[in-house]
């Protein structure tokens, strides 16, 4: 067990306390990141490192303007009548990630949304660096084991429990928009309910084909591989994806 009196004097402003706070900093935030680096994201390894340790570092800088207004500097703060908030950094720090973020969610041509899982784990990472810097050691720690889990043992449950959904998104290419009855009548033929249909005339993503994309609600005992089977003997169809 920690002892009480190490943990307080790693939570006051001094040289062996930032230090500690910045190298923690970079070491969760690049753990992170690790993840989405192994799978080619935007953000990746450098960005979560950069990201935590600039938010524990803001927050390290809040307390350090709070302790010498309060100290050194405090007959000049009472002359110009200055009130400093801590709070206010770190509420910037969380508007600007929250603009770092949206700058990697695109939406593809297949009208797929990508980079929401990086946007929020950049948020996120942020918030555990401002927690760090803060000198919250245990909520950083706890916080790390959660984001850890999300981005790393997650997915794999994730995927684990789509391969028994019901509900299936398709992207389909076909040769023209002639051809969208038949592919619907073939979908239907298996028993798959179609929930929606979004189609574009020669604006797909890999070629000027007419592209379609269907969410759909699959019978039961009907797997993926069925439906990707079925489809692909019709001639029309030049290529299919589950998005």
């Amino acid at each position: 067990m920690l002892d009480i009196a190490v943990l307080n004097y790693f939570r006051e402003l001094n040289i062996a306390s930032m230090v500690l706070r910045l190298v923690l900093a970079l070491l969760l935030g690049g753990l992170i990141g690790m993840e989405r680096e192994r799978k080619k994201r935007p953000a990746g390894f450098r960005t979560y490192m950069l990201v935590c340790m600039g938010s524990a570092l803001t927050m390290i800088l809040g307390q350090y303007l709070s302790v010498m207004l309060q100290t050194q500097w405090s007959e000049v703060a009472a002359l110009a009548g200055n009130k400093n908030d801590i709070s206010r950094f770190s509420a910037q720090v969380i508007n600007g990630i929250g603009f770092l973020g949206a700058g990697t969610i695109l939406v593809t041509g297949r009208q797929e949304v990508k980079g929401l899982t990086t946007a929020a784990g950049l948020w996120t990472s942020g918030c555990m660096g401002l927690a760090l810097g803060a000198g919250f050691y245990e909520c950083t720690l706890l916080g790390f084991l959660m984001i850890f889990l999300s981005v790393h043992l997650f997915p794999k449950i994730e995927n684990a429990v789509m391969v028994y959904s019901r509900n299936m998104v398709l992207y389909v290419e076909f040769a023209s928009m002639n051809e969208m009855a038949q592919i619907v009548h073939a979908i239907k033929a298996q028993g798959i309910r179609i929930f929606t249909v979004d189609f574009e005339r020669e604006n797909s993503y890999h070629t000027n084909q007419p592209s379609a994309v269907f969410t759909l609600r699959l019978p039961p005992k009907m797997s993926r591989t069925d439906v990707f089977a079925e489809l692909s003997r019709l001639e029309c169809i030049h290529m299919l994806d589950e998005l």
